[in-house]
């Protein structure tokens, strides 16, 4: 059973970690988790129009099509 003093964050699965290696990679998730996400692009609404324009539509439809 562990108390929670020796509980520790990090656990090494496979091999041999120095104390150097742990702090190593404990900064660099800690750095990871601290940075900010760039935001993300505002979208500003459609780039082209909502409606279909009958003139670039093609002049053939299919018997079986229900437009």
């Amino acid at each position: 059973m562990t108390t929670p003093a020796t509980a520790s964050l990090l656990r090494v699965e496979k091999g041999h970690a120095d104390p150097e290696e742990l702090a190593a990679i404990t900064a660099v998730l800690l750095a990871r988790a601290a940075s900010q996400p760039e935001p993300a692009a505002a979208h500003h609404g459609r780039t082209s129009a909502g409606w279909r324009r009958l003139e670039r539509e093609g002049g053939f439809r299919a018997p079986h099509s229900w437009r």
